[in-house]
């Protein structure tokens, strides 16, 4: 087996992963099995909560013992959490469950980036990582709406059955991740110690000055479409779209991301650094301030353009991160920015969502399209001076 075999199987992976049949009818299930929305959302903050905590030290394990081996470990675990979801009947063994699909896909994420940058790096073709990423990327996108269609038809069978795909479909990615070869990339490893932990947080939110705004620009734009896809639903509801049109629109929005993405290339190299970063910040604000203007059917042309950048913005800005950072720290770096991502929307969640419930959620809306227009102004006026020293 070679290294280059390793993008075929993180295609794969990255398909199986995010086939999430059971995603379209999840709050149906919990219901259904007596939980009430609260403790729905306590299922939900836990899962967060679990991969934000475990996002760096996953990421310090992958660079310390390979990424081959935290990812086979991210797809075993993530196997258990959705067997478990399929027996489970309660709100104590959902809750163990979603803590196991915490650690595995903590473990998966930044280990995949980074196995794929070091492969690339091995064969001499980092010049083709954003190709590729996009296009990984956009494997998964697809996976996902393909799921949601498979799901809705499940589900009208037994809200059960789409865990028991689930679980059958997770189960497939552990051979291929004990299948990858990890790269024979020449590094330093780092030593093996909470304080090395601490220093590549510090290296890369305090020292290294350009990493610093790369990680918080795309950890912005991140917390940016995170919320969409938990704000869309709700959306839809308000302009009094029919439930079965849930499944279908989930479908397009996942497609178009795809599309982008595997795109993401080519508008890379027709672009420069400046330009890109400009398009992603504040067309990501200027959509979500428009949003928030709009409470009819036209506002799902601003939520399909959200997706759309954001299938740009993610391969591109992991590109622009890669290139910043070193072999033996790539996993832990692309951890920390999973880790700010997922901790900032654990902090705005719940005060977006009281928004939405006491005033609308156009308000919601119209909150996010400020803070991402102005941290992202922030972060592009800094990038940009920093490229000129």
């Amino acid at each position: 087996m070679h290294v280059k075999d390793n993008i075929w199987k993180l295609y794969i992976i990255k398909g199986i992963m995010w086939f999430m049949v059971a995603m379209p009818i999840i709050v149906l299930f919990f219901q259904e099995n007596g939980l009430s929305l609260q403790e729905v959302m306590i299922l939900q903050g836990s899962y967060s909560l679990m991969v934000a905590l475990m996002e760096i030290p996953s990421g310090y394990i992958a660079d310390l013992f390979g990424r081959k081996k935290t990812m086979v470990l991210g797809t075993f675990f993530c196997f258990i959490g959705f067997a478990l979801f399929s027996f489970s009947f309660g709100f104590w063994e959902f809750f163990l469950a979603e803590i196991l699909l915490g650690i595995g896909n903590s473990f998966i994420s930044g280990s995949d980036s980074a196995i794929l940058y070091d492969s690339l790096l091995q064969s001499k073709q980092t010049d083709e990582y954003t190709k590729i990423e996009g296009k990984t990327y956009s494997i998964g996108n697809f996976s996902e709406a393909g799921a949601g269609i498979l799901g809705g038809f499940l589900a009208d069978i037994s809200l059960r059955y789409p865990w028991y795909v689930q679980a059958a479909v997770a189960a497939l990615a552990i051979p291929f991740a004990i299948s990858l070869v990890e790269p024979q990339v020449k590094f330093k490893k780092i030593e093996k110690s909470f304080k090395a932990i601490l220093q590549v947080v510090n290296y890369t939110l305090v020292e290294n000055k350009l990493l610093k705004w790369f990680t918080i620009f795309s950890a912005i734009t991140g917390v940016a479409t995170l919320s969409m896809a938990w704000f869309a639903q709700p959306f839809f509801k308000d302009v009094d779209i029919p439930i079965k049109w849930f499944g279908i629109l989930w479908a397009i929005l996942n497609i178009s991301v795809g599309l982008s993405s595997y795109h993401a290339h080519r508008l890379e190299s027709l672009l420069n650094r400046k330009i890109l970063l400009s398009f992603i910040g504040l067309g990501i604000a200027f959509c979500y301030i428009s949003l928030g203007f709009s409470e009819t059917k036209w506002g799902l042309l601003w939520i399909l353009m959200i997706y759309l950048i954001r299938g740009v913005a993610t391969p591109v800005l992991r590109n622009y991160i890669n290139e910043i950072t070193t072999s033996e720290i790539r996993a832990t770096v692309l951890s920390v920015r999973s880790f700010i991502i997922r901790t900032c929307f654990a902090l705005t969640a719940p005060f977006l969502g009281w928004i939405a419930d006491i005033y609308t959620i156009g308000g919601s809306f119209l909150i996010l399209g400020v803070l991402v227009g102005g941290i992202g102004f922030l972060c592009s006026w800094k990038l940009i001076a920093l490229s000129k020293q």
